[in-house]
């Protein structure tokens, strides 16, 4: 499912506008974002916790030459699955 797909089956569910919708995930995508760039957990009860974690340096290959190189370190955006989405999946 994409953003279109999303905003379509919640408008559907709802009754309320496409545009609505859209601007609505938006705002959401949006404010995760920004949150999480200033280090901040975002937790959606039931859902799910988004949050940064920071890779340590490691070594690795370039796989077009074979050759070792350096990868540096970096912050990266992880998502948790809460409880319910776990069970609903499984």
């Amino acid at each position: 499912m994409n953003k279109a797909e999303l905003v379509e089956a919640i408008a559907s569910r709802t009754g309320v506008t496409r545009r609505t919708v859209s601007i609505v995930v938006e705002a959401l995508t949006e404010t995760v974002s920004d949150s999480l760039a200033t280090g901040e957990k975002v937790t959606l009860a039931g859902f799910g916790t988004f949050r940064v974690q920071r890779r340590k340096a490691r070594q690795g290959t370039n796989p077009q030459t074979g050759r070792r190189i350096q990868i540096a370190a970096k912050e990266v955006p992880k998502f948790n699955p809460g409880r319910s989405l776990r069970e609903s999946v499984a």
